[in-house]
């Protein structure tokens, strides 16, 4: 057991800062727990706005993920205001599919506490496999959980912003996948998404340079779907997207040439799919109820002889399926927005200008 806040540990430093955590956020009491139950083994991850550890809370494992303060009191307001989103967002989120919140705490520091995943980051387990790739149908049924998650979020109206490996966790037997990390995810609102964002690797054509008249990048739900298309490339392959590329080189290939990572090796019966999350226009990708479809019916495909490829199937605009009670879609996507996502600009500088504000 180790004490991080402790004179000496790793985060001593900001136990002795905690003038930087206003005392005025505002976190519903029913989401706070006592820090005494806590207790800290081992530091599992770290980034640039927070370290994971390995824990305990009231004697069951967990994983602690302790929010790093920003580096100037100038920015503490959006640092906490962004804490706020994600433990908000987060515990509102109930699905098996989704990495179980179990509360947070504002002392010593900010912190989030969630179910402890054994089986480690789903970018963990396809590095260790490569260069073989996952069995057909186990790949299929991670693609089909994160997409009932996604279904799930997006009908209640959340963005998630950030979905990538590194961001989907896998079960003790890895014989399950979750979302975790709420941390960019945002409720939607049309036509005024602000501008960060994800991992470039995973991130959609249009939040990189697609700008309205105040400077505020727009884009909807879509983004997510093309960060699946990724993700699915890579349970495909079991590589990266573009890797051995310089990210800025990338990037920019991604938005002006719209490049896309090699179907050669994809099964030829999901490539229908990938090419479809993936598409430069958002109106043209499929929504997640769609997308889980098309993988209960490829899995059914694999186990049953003789039977027909799975095709996507269009399910209709949201005000529609929702009548019907297929697809809880929200308010906000049957009314969404015209024009929110435009065509990617061709301008060098304009889209370098973006790629600095992204990251």
């Amino acid at each position: 057991m180790v004490d991080p806040f402790a004179p000496g540990g790793d985060l001593f430093s900001l136990a002795e800062s905690r003038y930087q955590v206003d005392c005025g956020i505002q976190i519903d009491k029913k989401l706070l727990i006592d820090p005494k139950h806590l207790t800290f083994e081992t530091r599992i991850a770290a980034g640039v706005y927070s370290v994971v550890y390995k824990g305990m809370y009231k004697s069951k494992p967990a994983a602690i993920k302790i929010v790093l303060p920003v580096d100037s009191p100038a920015r503490t307001t959006t640092w906490q205001e962004r804490f706020v989103r994600e433990v908000t967002l987060h515990s509102k989120a109930r699905h098996e599919n989704i990495v179980k919140f179990i509360g947070t705490s504002l002392e010593p520091t900010l912190m989030i506490i969630t179910e402890f995943m054994r089986g480690g980051t789903l970018q963990k387990y396809l590095m260790n496999m490569y260069p073989n790739c996952l069995d057909l149908e186990l790949a299929a049924r991670f693609a089909l959980e994160i997409s009932r998650a996604m279904t799930y979020l997006h009908a209640k109206g959340i963005i998630h912003r950030d979905l990538k490996p590194q961001n989907l966790l896998l079960s003790e037997d890895q014989n399950m996948v979750k979302i975790t990390d709420f941390g960019l995810a945002r409720e939607e609102i049309i036509g005024d998404m602000s501008t960060e964002a994800g991992t470039y690797r995973w991130m959609a054509p249009e939040m990189f340079n697609v700008f309205g008249e105040s400077n505020t990048k727009r884009y909807d739900h879509k983004v997510d779907v093309y960060s699946f298309s990724m993700v699915l490339w890579e349970l495909l392959t079991s590589k990266i997207p573009y890797k051995g590329r310089n990210s800025m080189i990338a990037a920019y290939a991604v938005v002006t040439q719209n490049m896309r990572p090699s179907t050669d090796d994809i099964p030829k019966e999901m490539v229908p799919l990938l090419v479809s999350c993936w598409a430069e226009d958002p109106a043209d990708r499929p929504e997640f109820i769609e997308i889980k479809y098309f993988l209960e019916n490829f899995i059914h495909y694999l186990c049953t002889p003789d039977m027909s490829p799975p095709r996507m199937i269009k399910i209709g605009h949201a005000n529609e399926v929702s009548a019907t009670g297929e697809c809880p879609c929200t308010s906000h996507l049957k009314q969404k927005a015209k024009g929110v996502c435009a065509k990617p600009s061709s301008a060098a500088s304009r889209f370098f200008r973006c790629f600095r504000s992204c990251f």
